[in-house]
């Protein structure tokens, strides 16, 4: 094994890791619930129509039109979404609104993250 030195292994050891340390095996089990639910192109949609909303809150009669499921259906994804961590919900009056859970959009952000100049070798 030999040492070449030099930049080339400075920019190597000045490369952030993902993460500050390796997932533990709940946060782990925790985090692959979250991206199994995002994982379905339907839920993915609600998601996102729930997380661009104004306020990151919706009524669900403000985001399932234009998924082409049933209604039965939509309310199942949204609830393996609850389930995941990923929404809350509210009923008010005859409708249920649903809000993206901050900490778990920047848990996905944390996790997922990686600074593009590390990709491209480009630094400022």
């Amino acid at each position: 094994m030999s040492n070449s030195g030099g930049a080339e292994a400075d920019a190597c050891c000045a490369t952030p890791p993902l993460l500050r340390e390796p997932l533990t095996e709940l946060a782990a089990t925790e985090m692959a619930t979250k991206l199994k639910a995002l994982a379905d192109p339907v839920r993915l949609r609600l998601f996102s129509a729930i997380a661009s909303h104004s306020g990151g809150e919706a009524c669900v009669c403000d985001i399932s039109g234009g998924i082409d499921v049933s209604q039965p259906t939509v309310s199942h994804h949204l609830k393996v979404l609850r389930a995941a961590g990923l929404l809350t919900s509210e009923r008010r009056a005859s409708w249920v609104y649903y809000a993206v859970v901050p900490e778990a959009l920047r848990e996905i952000a944390a996790l997922l993250y990686l600074d593009t100049a590390v990709l491209t070798g480009v630094t400022a």
